[in-house]
């Protein structure tokens, strides 16, 4: 095992521009290759000053949305990409020379990358090969790692990875990493090919096995269920940095800015922009709301603030409530029954603002009716307009 810590680590992609196929042929016969003008070509930031802590043991889940740097940050880390700046430390040591093979990663792919010239016990025993390990010990290790895998893995074992299903071969995948005693186990979206009953099963193994070794490991998955029943802590990306580090609950109840608040949850929070300070109260079209003693002081007359909350914040009915909260109206766009919670998911248009929020599941309502909405105020969020921060 080990921890895994990176201090300000950055990866430059830059991509050369490309010419025009017809242009390019024009300037040949015009003149030489090399008499060509260099043009500066696209500069992306895939990694941007990246710092993060993995304690020794801790499985550590990372999400954000398409293009973030989520599998890069992956590779980094096993050393596949080593191009970048800063450092990367397994238990204190930099390891920017230390190639992956001998590194003691188990890696497991979305799309599983068995060896398909060997059987399943080829795929297993391949690391032992390489590192000239004895046929004893090798079957030793691999035997110790069917037993861990569970009922009917053994029966794999003789099989060809073209023969297997895939949630069978991803159980391979997933031995194959664990049968070499890794000191980190990075998994890239292990389970997005799979189907749903077959990636609640899967989930259940990886996160058995994760439980029983105590492995420190990093889990790349776009699926927030995922990332919250295997991780105990969830990174946060977005644009090639850390947006914020922490629990699930953490990260609900204090997210740090817009973006994080608008992407983690199921859902998501509601966000309802164009806002302005004015006083003591945020003006947002025709309503008035009152800023917490918290929010008070960081904010000037003029500013722009986004305001969100959560639609378990959001109570909506036919009539006007007596209660103390914020009171808001709006036309209903959309029902959604939860007959398990005995609500109703109501989303509501105000406006320019679309939100959602929830009313008892008997409640007689209609797509088109208007409704009356009331905010909890001490469940309200303020985030500045520009940068995205909250106040």
């Amino acid at each position: 095992m080990a921890e895994i810590q990176l201090h300000n680590v950055s990866l430059d992609y830059s991509t050369p521009a490309r010419e025009p196929v017809s242009r390019i042929f024009q300037i040949r016969r015009e003149r030489n290759v090399e008499d060509l003008p260099v043009e500066t070509g696209k500069r992306i930031l895939a990694l941007d000053h990246v710092n993060l802590t993995i304690p020794d043991g801790k499985t550590f889940t990372v999400v954000g949305p398409s293009g973030c740097g989520k599998s890069t940050l992956l590779r980094v880390v096993s050393g596949i990409a080593n191009n970048y700046s800063g450092q990367v430390l397994y238990d204190g040591v930099d390891v920017h020379e230390v190639p992956p093979k001998d590194r003691y990663i188990g890696m497991v792919f979305q799309n599983f990358a068995l060896y398909p010239n060997f059987d399943n016990e080829g795929n297993l025993s391949f690391f032992f090969k390489m590192h000239k390990i004895s046929d004893e010990k090798t079957r030793e290790r691999i035997q110790y790692t069917s037993d861990l895998m569970g009922i009917g893995f053994d029966k794999l074992l003789p099989r060809n990875p073209k023969t297997l299903s895939g949630g069978e071969k991803q159980r391979v995948a997933i031995a194959r990493a664990i049968v070499r005693a890794p000191k980190l186990f990075l998994l890239d979206e292990p389970l997005s090919s799979l189907d749903a009953k077959l990636r609640l099963q899967t989930r259940g193994e990886i996160k058995r096995l994760l439980h029983q070794f105590s492995i420190t490991s990093l889990y790349v998955t776009h699926d927030q269920t995922e990332a919250i029943a295997l991780g105990d802590q969830i990174v946060v990306m977005h644009s090639g940095k850390i947006e914020q580090v922490g629990t699930y609950q953490d990260l609900m109840e204090n997210p740090v800015s817009e973006f994080v608040a608008g992407f983690l949850g199921l859902p998501p929070m509601n966000l309802l922009p164009s806002g302005s300070i004015s006083g003591n109260k945020l003006v947002l079209g025709n309503y008035l709301i009152p800023l917490s003693s918290r929010v008070y002081p960081l904010v000037t007359n003029g500013q722009s603030v986004t305001l969100g909350f959560r639609r378990e914040a959001v109570k909506v009915s036919v009539e006007q409530s007596s209660g103390n909260g914020i009171q808001l109206r709006g036309e209903v766009e959309a029902l959604e029954p939860d007959y398990a919670q005995r609500t109703q998911v109501v989303y509501v248009r105000d406006g320019l603002w679309s939100y959602s929020g929830l009313c008892p599941l008997d409640a007689k309502l209609r797509v088109g009716q208007i409704v009356h909405v009331e905010l909890d105020p001490e469940r309200l969020y303020f985030f500045d307009g520009n940068s995205g921060k909250r106040l």
